[in-house]
């Protein structure tokens, strides 16, 4: 049978976000990925270069909605490297409380759309309601329900009542019985096995060979989890484990993030019982000396890494934001190979991708001239331009 190609997007009405896939197939078969991801940027990365550290924070919590804590977390920790700030105890468990949050928040929205993908929806609704008691913890620790304005540099802007803290422990035994039945499920629903068993295989060389992260890379057996190998905040104090896994495939991608759920709502159960005393935030210098930071954070998705470079002023010199979903691309490629058309909803959501945080731009002079670096004003009048023009036709 001759291969032909089934392409996928940029706009397509099961995608959320503009991706294009142009599979390679023979028959149902899935012979090879063609992967353009280049259709989302927004600039913020520039947009950073023009603000100081105090207005930069929300900014970067932008960057993605379910990782806004995630962004925040890995530059303001950054930022006070650079300036050798000491956080107190206090702040660092808020940090870490709220990241656990957002971990869960961001795993129960996966396992919805996991099992939308497959068409078990029940299960779809019954996570996306779990969900809601997180983010109801979220907004009555923070006021918000997704970006949560909870760090600055120095610390966090917000503390922990008693009551907030004793309301939050009232939730947890009702979610600790609702993620022991999803755990369960994954093991006995006939619906997730038939569709995640043996999907999307991927190898623990192929793994490290590709730069997976993440659950994505934890699934295939490797044992690797920023909070444990370079713990940062809170993580060195809490009693937890590393989850892994090692079918490989989407149905061990389940479990990991299955696991690490409820490895989550225990670490927020000891951060919330032995919150140190004391202050939330360290009175930082204005500006940051001049330095160049590797920062890195275990996002949901995966090992996020923002690096940074000062330069005795208070704004970045440079910031360049390497996703986990960015580092996760090319195992899609990899496991869709052999799978079947069908398939591809269930692999694609497997790493659960984010574009928005994902794409970066390349501008390419076709006739070899200089191009210099846009400013924040010439690259905003270059995207009304480029609508403009779009409009038109």
């Amino acid at each position: 049978m001759a291969e032909v190609i089934v392409p996928v997007g940029p706009q397509h009405p099961a995608l959320k976000e503009p991706v294009n896939f142009k599979v390679v197939a023979d028959g149902e078969t899935i012979v090879r990925l063609e992967l353009d991801v280049s259709y989302n940027h927004r600039g913020i990365e520039k947009a950073a270069e023009s603000r100081d550290f105090v207005r930069v924070v929300p900014l970067l919590e932008r960057v993605c909605g379910i990782c806004s804590h995630s962004h925040t977390t890995v530059f303001t920790k950054g930022i006070e490297e650079a300036m050798k700030l000491t956080i107190p105890p206090r702040a660092q468990y808020i940090r870490t409380i709220v990241a656990e949050l957002e971990r869960m928040h961001s795993h129960l929205l996966w396992l919805g759309v996991a099992a939308h993908e497959v068409g078990f929806n029940t299960l779809f609704m019954w996570t996306w309601r779990d969900r809601e008691a997180v983010q109801d913890m979220l907004e009555e620790m923070t006021g918000n329900r997704v970006n949560y304005g909870t760090n600055e540099v120095g610390g966090v802007r917000r503390d922990l009542t008693p009551e907030q803290i004793q309301a939050a422990l009232k939730r947890l035994p009702k979610l600790e019985e609702r993620l022991a039945k999803y755990a369960e499920m994954v093991n006995a629903e006939e619906t997730m096995l038939l569709r995640f068993k043996g999907v999307g295989h991927l190898t623990k060389e192929q793994a490290l060979q590709l730069g997976a992260v993440g659950p994505t890379a934890r699934a295939s057996g490797v044992d690797y989890d920023i909070r444990r190998d370079d713990p940062y905040i809170a993580y060195a104090d809490i009693p937890w484990k590393v989850i892994t896994d090692t079918h490989g495939d989407v149905y061990g991608r389940t479990l990991v993030r299955v696991g690490e759920l409820q490895q989550s709502l225990e670490m927020i159960r000891y951060c919330l019982q032995n919150l140190p005393a004391g202050p939330i935030r360290t009175a930082p210098p204005r500006a940051a000396p001049r330095a160049e930071i590797l920062t890195r954070y275990e996002a949901p998705r995966g090992e996020l890494v923002h690096f940074i470079r000062t330069n005795n002023t208070d704004k970045v010199e440079r910031l360049d934001i390497r996703t986990p979903t960015l580092a996760n691309w090319t195992s899609v490629a990899v496991s869709l190979v052999n799978q079947n058309l069908a398939d591809i909803p269930v692999i694609v959501a497997a790493i659960d991708p984010c574009l928005s945080c994902t794409s970066r731009i390349t501008v390419v002079n076709p006739k070899g001239r200089h191009v210099g670096e846009m400013t924040w004003d010439e690259l905003s009048e270059h995207g009304r331009e480029f609508y403009r023009r779009r409009g038109r036709r």
